[in-house]
């Protein structure tokens, strides 16, 4: 079904007296690597960029990019020429924003991202990465991760200034590139089942250790940028209080579905301090695409498979789909720099660029607002003219 018209296939559903089912019907079973097709009128626009930064902090030009968990193998395996199909065809459609992790795939996610951006100039793209985990050789990689088929590696966990630099110097042979733009320090946070509790602990050797160094080394201007790389807001708002972040890559916690506490809270937090927010897991892990998982889970939270087929037959009667009604949420809030989903295929990749090039009617934001669906303040885009 995903070959055809998300409209015919709902219409289809209602002459067969099945309308009831139809939007049940239509996030049921969604295959990794399947695309939900992309509905409205296209504006022929280029992707959305930052304009010239003039408080201090880096933003990245580009305000959509392409994020590295599926290219990692997170859930299933990725072959390596999906994998690089997926960055080309970003690449094509105007990307220039690429994040990546040591963690995802255990280094194989870094490897995959350098393989193709060594043939690029670095002027031309800015690329993020992450310290907080070395990885040493092993025989075999630590069994039940989020990763299928992952390199060969186990991991500790370090945020001191000396982890830190020899993380990224890992990274950069890793990548085969010269320079990484932005670093992140990632997962030290409460949700990490690694930490829980002891996550302040965690924090306290960051903020004597990869706090200052990161800070060094964008003086140094060996980086343009650093922050955290976190899914709760805790720890990035603690970091703001002890250090001088530019740029906060908060993922889970900003989305279509789930919005008011980043929105109402931690935004107008870090508007104080002019730090830009990277928007991670937009689609909450695949679930605004129509896969059975929430945010790296297959635990779903109560009503919201019920809030995700309200809002998508609230987005086909206006004439678009639910992926691209979430893409442009999170691109909407000034505190965004970029939104950064991500893409297992070229056609995944496409999909995603192609949504961020649809006009979407003012009437669908204000009829999600009047049905309580959304925030009656959070901001959205308006429709092309």
């Amino acid at each position: 079904m995903f070959q055809s018209s998300r409209r015919q296939f709902l219409a289809t559903l209602a002459a067969s007296g099945a309308a009831a089912l139809s939007h049940q019907a239509l996030f049921a079973g969604t295959d990794i690597g399947s695309v939900l097709p992309t509905e409205g009128q296209q504006t022929g626009n280029p992707l959305p960029r930052n304009q010239n930064n003039t408080q201090g902090h880096f933003r990245p030009e580009k305000r959509f990019g392409v994020g590295g968990v599926a290219i990692g193998n997170a859930f299933a395996p990725t072959s390596d020429e999906d994998a690089q199909a997926a960055l080309a065809a970003s690449w094509e459609g105007g990307a220039r924003y690429f994040d990546t992790s040591p963690w995802y795939g255990l280094g194989l996610s870094e490897r995959r991202f350098g393989w193709f951006l060594h043939n690029q100039k670095p002027d031309d793209y800015i690329i993020s990465t992450k310290i907080g985990r070395l990885l040493h050789a092993a025989d075999s990689p630590p069994p039940d991760l989020l990763w299928k088929q992952p390199s060969s590696f186990e991991y500790e966990y370090d945020y001191s200034a000396e982890g830190t630099r020899r993380s990224i110097e890992d990274s950069l042979q890793r990548m085969g590139i010269s320079e990484i733009d932005i670093v992140f320090i990632h997962d030290l946070s409460p949700d990490n089942e690694d930490m829980k509790d002891n996550w302040k602990e965690y924090f306290e050797v960051a903020r004597k250790g990869a706090m200052p160094e990161l800070t060094k080394m964008r003086e140094e201007g060996i980086i343009k940028g650093w922050g955290f790389g976190v899914n709760r807001p805790e720890p990035a708002l603690k970091a703001t209080e002890v250090a001088d972040p530019d740029i906060h890559l908060l993922a889970c916690q900003y989305s279509l579905i789930e919005h008011e506490e980043a929105l109402n809270h931690t935004f107008p937090a870090l508007a104080e301090r002019n730090i830009s927010v990277v928007v991670g897991a937009p689609l909450n892990s695949g679930f605004l695409a129509g896969r059975d998982r929430y945010n790296y889970s297959n635990n779903i939270p109560d009503g919201f498979n019920e809030k995700r087929q309200r809002i998508s037959r609230i987005a086909d009667e206006h004439g678009v789909d639910l992926r691209t009604a979430a893409l442009q949420f999170c691109e909407a809030h000034d505190v965004v720099s970029a939104v950064i989903p991500g893409a297992r295929n070229a056609s995944q990749a496409e999909a995603n660029i192609k949504s961020m090039t649809v006009s979407i009617p003012d009437g669908f934001w204000e009829q999600l607002k009047q049905d309580g669906l959304i925030a009656k303040n959070a901001p959205t885009p308006k429709a092309a003219s």
